[in-house]
């Protein structure tokens, strides 16, 4: 039985915007749900019906009414939604505009930077005058090589408001990683920043995108925003030139919103590209409002009165739905930088500065906060804070349970997956509901997800297969270049067609909470028994003497066995008695078929630029395979130790 670690208060219930959507659907419905598991119930039995109420209950703004909310929720892909809206996803997050702050911009080492809603209209407005005067079209394709800073979220709303598409990639992107995303899609306009700052070194973008530009011969304009120089020479680059130069120069200018359907493209977002060609997952601007909108203001219940912070890059999607907090008119804190320079405690100090409610992190991020022996509840003041966020990864129970005693006993702490393919999540918080040790609070509303086992029938208190059986507005609308679906299809329907495979390794337990294994692709499989990798990864880090971790299965001897890989503290070695007690440890508080067959000690644990920890890799990397699109990964030195270890040749 898990441990309860947290429970709500009556009035924090009442209090939530959970609540007050339940009572709005009680009243519009005839209903009286009491909880979340009955209004959840009710979401996935009446999805028209839900979506419909969180169209109104989020005030969507749009100029022409929709006919139908959904033609069929059991066409996946392909059911339509809302048709006959018309709306703009820029419109929507803009419809504040006063005085209250905007955005915060933390950068490493540099004092922050703020920006009030009226003053974020205002230069969005200045640069979509001149993206329109371009002749930048609803369609276009328009891309950010961009820190986490104000001018990603400028250039992507003037995008957006005038109809393109907006993609982005992290300025820690290699050359070929970026040409592998934005070569497929042909952009006509380029923003980057001159460099970045990682570790209190600065770091050079210009030169990295001159050989971009070599390749990428799409584009028109190079927009040269300055940070780590206060004049960069655009002139380094073709068609380059200045922000500063490039905005228009009148004050005072209205947006002239594009009105477009609700499934007009917003995004073009890409999966990790770790084992070929990244795909290419176009997203549409009402099927991403309404579902951020969802998960903002339901399960997060996030207000105009909070300030939101998520640890993330512009390179994965977590910072698309940091984004649209806008549109609750909550202020949002950006950071970039290492969050442990100069010092582990550096984006707490930043969330007692700031009165940050909302702190959003990775699992990694927690992980790496238990190592360093930082207890933030003793050295700032956290009394603003009432919710951390994780994702990534599946957080550990004793993860949990760190949080609690380290960062604050007062606050929900909500584990939340989902992915990239629908910019949100499956499942993830409930400000309703308790929380226990090492499990995600509920599955979202509307979203009909169940484990299925391997004869494909839903199980409880089982693992599974994380299905969703019935469709979603975020789905991807298309994927590019792929006329007939094809990369689509056999991306999350070839298993079971019509139901969305995931690719997660589940359990649903009788009340409703759920526990991540890790990715079902890379799940042991001993002796024909289903392992998750978290159960052994949770383990381990109780273990102080060890760093980081993967585990894989390889084949052997016509079975599978399990392969365990540690990185230990500088200095240290993998002792025999360490061998020990690792095996000793995992048979206690798993079984022995968790056991690996060989422990083997690594320099450093591969992981994607989301720091996403890729087993699949490190199988191929043993297996003698090709390892594809190493650009996406932020350590891909590491994976030749992993080719050559030939004690992974015995018995």
């Amino acid at each position: 039985m898990a441990k309860l670690l947290w429970q709500p208060t009556a009035e924090r219930v009442r209090a939530s915007n959970m609540f007050r959507f339940m009572q709005f659907v009680n009243e519009r419905h005839g209903c009286d749900f009491k909880d979340y598991p009955a209004l959840y119930r009710w979401s996935v039995e009446h999805i028209p019906e839900f979506w419909a109420a969180m169209w109104d209950f989020a005030g969507i703004r749009h100029s022409a009414p929709y006919r139908e909310v959904v033609d069929d929720v059991t066409k996946m892909p392909g059911a339509r939604w809302f048709s006959g809206a018309k709306l703009n996803f820029a419109e929507n997050l803009l419809r504040h505009r006063d005085a209250q702050t905007a955005l915060v911009f933390q950068g490493e080492g540099r004092p922050p930077v703020r920006l009030s809603y009226a003053e974020l209209y205002d230069a969005v407005a200045r640069l979509a005058r001149s993206l329109r005067d371009m002749g930048i079209r609803p369609g276009d394709r328009v891309v950010g090589f961009l820190p986490n800073m104000p001018q990603a979220t400028i250039a992507m709303l003037a995008a957006t408001s005038l109809g393109a598409v907006w993609s982005s990639c992290s300025p820690d992107f290699g050359i070929k990683g970026v040409l592998d995303r934005f070569g497929q899609i042909q952009p006509r306009v380029l923003f980057t920043a001159d460099g970045y700052f990682f570790k209190g070194r600065r770091i050079d973008s210009l030169e990295r995108m001159a050989g971009i530009l070599k390749e990428l011969r799409s584009i028109e304009r190079v927009v040269v925003v300055p940070y780590t120089e206060e004049a960069p020479d655009a002139g380094r680059l073709p068609n380059a030139v200045p922000w500063a130069e490039f905005l228009a120069p009148q004050a005072g200018l209205e947006i002239a919103f594009e009105q477009l359907p609700f499934e007009h493209p917003l995004y073009i977002m890409y999966s990790s590209g770790t084992t070929g060609l990244p795909k290419c997952m176009v997203q549409s601007a009402g099927g991403i409002l309404i579902h951020h909108l969802k998960e903002l203001m339901l399960h997060t219940d996030l207000t105009r009165r909070d300030t939101i912070f998520y640890f993330t890059t512009c390179g994965w999607m977590m910072w698309n739905w940091l984004t649209s907090s806008l549109a609750v008119g909550a202020t949002l804190v950006l950071y970039d930088g290492n969050p442990f320079h100069p010092h582990p405690g550096v984006l707490w100090e930043m969330a007692e500065r700031e009165k940050i409610t909302v702190f959003g992190t990775s699992a990694g991020y927690i992980g790496a906060l238990m190592n360093s022996g930082v207890k933030p509840a003793e050295r700032y003041d956290l009394s603003a804070l009432r919710a951390v966020l994780s994702t990534g990864s599946p957080l550990s129970a004793e993860g949990f349970e760190w949080v609690y005693a380290n960062v604050k006993s007062d606050l929900q702490l909500a584990s939340i997956s989902g992915g990239t393919d629908l910019n949100g999540c499956f499942a993830l918080g409930n400000p309703m509901g308790p929380v226990y040790a090492g499990e995600l609070q509920c599955r979202g509303l509307a979203m009909d997800v169940h484990a299925f086992d391997a004869e494909g029938r839903p199980v409880i208190g089982k693992q599974g297969e994380l299905v969703c059986c019935k469709a979603f507005p975020s789905m991807p609308i298309y994927f590019w270049d792929d006329a007939e679906n094809k990369k689509y299809l056999a991306a999350y329907f070839s298993v079971y067609p019509g139901v969305w495979r995931h690719g997660d390794f589940i359990e649903i337990n009788e009340r409703g909470g759920v526990v991540i294994y890790g990715r079902s692709d890379a799940t042991l499989n001993p002796g024909g028994v289903r392992i998750g990798t978290s159960e052994i990864y949770s383990i381990l880090a109780l273990m102080p003497e060890i760093v980081d971790s993967v585990v894989i299965g390889q084949k052997w001897k016509g079975d599978e066995r399990v392969i365990l890989f540690v990185q230990l503290p500088p200095g240290e070695s993998l002792t025999e008695a360490l061998k020990q007690k690792i095996r000793d440890t995992i048979r206690t508080l798993a079984s022995p078929r968790h056991v690996p067959a060989k422990i083997v000690a690594v320099p450093g644990i591969p992981y994607t630029l989301n720091m996403k920890k890729v087993e699949m890799a490190v199988k191929k990397a043993i297996e003698g395979q090709p390892i594809l699109n190493r650009d996406a990964l932020s350590n891909p030195d590491v994976l030749e130790f992993y080719a050559r270890i030939p004690e992974l040749q015995e018995d």
